[in-house]
């Protein structure tokens, strides 16, 4: 199994949102890197819900995917805000997964919190100009967030 970190801005995705309707998909990425890493995923894995752009940001549950990645076909309308007017049906780039609700943490782990944990020195989230919306979280990492968020 593998760990993930996925970011999304609570007003437009939060997980109130996703615990509300259970299984959604985690569509309108938009950076190749960050689609590299949603066909990485695979049925079981794990990964933090992130609230991104609020305050303060954190993680503030944890989600399962629950199919492999598949095109993600918002790019094709006009009126959805992933709209890609690069894409075609000959030619769709993005990825989109299918995730459900396990956990919503009983309060935000904020992300100056997770700046001082020991031990996540090397997680992408808090690399300097990282900016990805989804990233791979070590076993390790793994636990050492899960243990502080529960605790929070």
């Amino acid at each position: 199994m593998q760990h993930w970190l996925m970011k999304s801005e609570p007003d437009a995705f939060s997980i109130a949102d996703l615990a509300a309707v259970d299984i959604a998909p985690w569509d309108g990425v938009r950076s190749y890197q960050a689609r590299n890493l949603l066909e990485q995923m695979e049925p079981g894995d794990l990964f933090f819900f992130y609230h991104s752009s609020c305050q303060p940001p954190g993680l503030v549950g944890i989600g399962e995917i629950i199919c492999s990645a598949y095109s993600d076909r918002t790019a094709l309308d006009p009126l959805n805000a992933y709209y890609d007017p690069k894409s075609s049906e000959d030619r769709l780039p993005w990825r989109v997964v299918d995730v459900r609700h396990r956990e919503t943490f009983a309060t935000i782990l904020p992300l100056h919190s997770i700046r001082e944990l020991h031990g996540l020195e090397d997680l992408a989230l808090l690399k300097r100009g990282n900016r990805l919306s989804v990233m791979p979280v070590t076993s390790r990492q793994w636990e050492i967030m899960a243990k502080a968020a529960r605790a929070e």
